[in-house]
């Protein structure tokens, strides 16, 4: 699992979600899920953008945390289908 340390690096230097937005051109929604974990995905651009700001290295602001559960096996969904009756 990759771990997102924005909310500490903020905390240590004071600054606002709004303050890294105003200065990197990332966009609130995009920082405030980096903030609160809840993001899966991020474009190297708004890495590139955060670090920039923060004059952080890419390995200050995400770290690579194992995962307990790794040998979980996920079970695929089965979908149902409804038929569709033909009209006489």
């Amino acid at each position: 699992m990759i771990k997102c340390h924005l909310s500490r690096l903020l905390g240590e230097r004071k600054m606002h979600i709004l303050k890294l937005k105003k200065s990197s051109g990332v966009s609130y929604t995009t920082l405030l899920n980096l903030y609160h974990e809840k993001t899966s995905r991020i474009d190297y651009n708004t890495i590139d953008q955060i670090c920039r700001v923060l004059q952080c290295q890419v390995g200050d602001l995400f770290e690579y945390v194992e995962t307990k559960d790794k040998g979980k096996e996920i079970k695929p969904r089965t979908i149902r289908m409804r038929s569709h009756k033909t009209a006489r």
